[in-house]
């Protein structure tokens, strides 16, 4: 077992531009690696609005652009490609799609294809996914076994091997082969929740991103078991990216509680007994959660479906210390609290449910307080 303090990421100053996030002019500064975000974050109302996210998170100097996927207008290949297409510098990373919902090989082709268009900068990213959905459309349930084989799968097909006779927990394939001649290395991302998906995030992907709503005690848990699973795999520890939720004061009332009460019901819609049991929350709040007779009708998201009355309402069944995990507040206590996510062990941050325009005053207080900048 590891005894070092976890890996955190320097920020050094790099002769990139970035943008002053109120005028848009371009300024000396440099980018923000240790700070990401996700384009379309929660239930947007469609796609589009994914190519000026982009951009301006680009402008901003975030350091990675995150896509998740829901089966709706938030297909991950499509979003990726569009990401790319009108961003240059930074990192666009799926985090996440679900193995099993594309045969090996289109996936292997995909994330070649954006690794190449992209100069480099993809990652493509996986996670268990949600077994009751994938009971109800007929799609087979995720074990750990099958995301390792899987990611074994891509790295051999991205390596330019010839793939023949393979029978694993993945599937079995009689041939796969992308081209003799690629040997790409493009990073593997785990969305990672439980104990087993933790240590397999260490020891065979190379970027582990961790749940919005994970108490500080979780965070360096999470961090522990990552960290711990790579050095005895006989890997460097790897990233951990903590994704926490970013929701300053300066956004309207009725915006935040989209972005965080509705957001975090979803949450507990659809795992929320894992939720509970992995950061030590009172089950009998889950049930009640579930009983009440609001919550119960909803057939679809929260976050994408209620209405702000019914919000507010169930913003009522919610315990505060549940959305304590969250960046709020003045955009100093956001900066705080983001740091602190950093001193918890987390190599980088997501700030989450946010889009780069929402951020901008957390954004300019973060660079006003950057040591690295300090030292230009």
């Amino acid at each position: 077992m590891t005894q070092t303090a976890p890996r955190i990421r320097s920020a050094t100053p790099t002769s990139q531009a970035t943008v002053d996030t109120h005028s848009g002019k371009a300024i000396a500064g440099r980018r923000l690696e240790e700070l990401g975000y996700y384009l379309l974050g929660g239930a947007p109302t469609g796609p589009a609005a994914l190519l000026d996210e982009a951009r301006r998170g680009e402008q901003f100097g975030l350091g990675t652009a995150f896509i998740s996927e829901r089966w709706n207008t938030k297909e991950a290949s499509s979003l990726s490609g569009a990401a790319c297409a009108v961003t240059s510098e930074m990192q666009i990373a799926v985090a996440a799609t679900n193995h099993n919902t594309r045969h090996p090989l289109i996936t292997a082709s995909w994330a070649t294809t954006m690794h190449r268009l992209s100069g480099g900068r993809f990652t493509l990213g996986i996670g268990r996914g949600v077994a009751g959905l994938f009971k109800a459309f007929g799609l087979p349930a995720v074990t750990t076994a099958q995301m390792e084989d899987w990611a074994g799968l891509m790295r051999r097909l991205w390596h330019g091997e010839t793939i023949v006779g393979h029978d694993g927990p993945a599937g079995s394939y009689k041939a796969m082969q992308l081209d003799s001649e690629f040997n790409e290395q493009i990073p593997l991302a785990l969305v990672a929740f439980g104990e087993n998906t933790l240590a397999l995030g260490g020891r065979a992907f190379d970027d582990v991103i961790l749940h919005t709503y994970f108490t500080q005690e979780t965070v360096q848990r999470a961090v522990r078991t990552v960290k711990d699973a790579a050095e005895q795999a006989g890997r460097n520890p790897e990233d951990v990216r903590a994704c926490f939720a970013t929701i300053g004061d300066h956004l309207p009332e009725q915006l935040r509680l989209k972005k965080s009460v509705a957001r975090l019901a979803t949450y507990l819609q659809y795992y929320g007994d894992l939720m509970v049991n992995t950061n030590g929350w009172d089950p009998a709040v889950l049930q009640r959660f579930r009983a009440d007779p609001l919550v119960a009708s909803f057939t679809e998201t929260i976050d994408g479906k209620a209405t702000a009355d019914q919000i507010e309402q169930i913003a009522g069944l919610i315990p505060d210390e549940w959305l304590e995990p969250s960046a709020t507040g003045s955009p100093e206590q956001c900066v705080a609290r983001i740091r602190r996510e950093f001193e918890l062990g987390a190599d980088r941050v997501i700030l989450h449910g946010a889009t780069p325009d929402e951020l901008a005053p957390i954004l300019d207080t973060y660079r006003a307080t950057d040591p690295a900048l300090r030292e230009l």
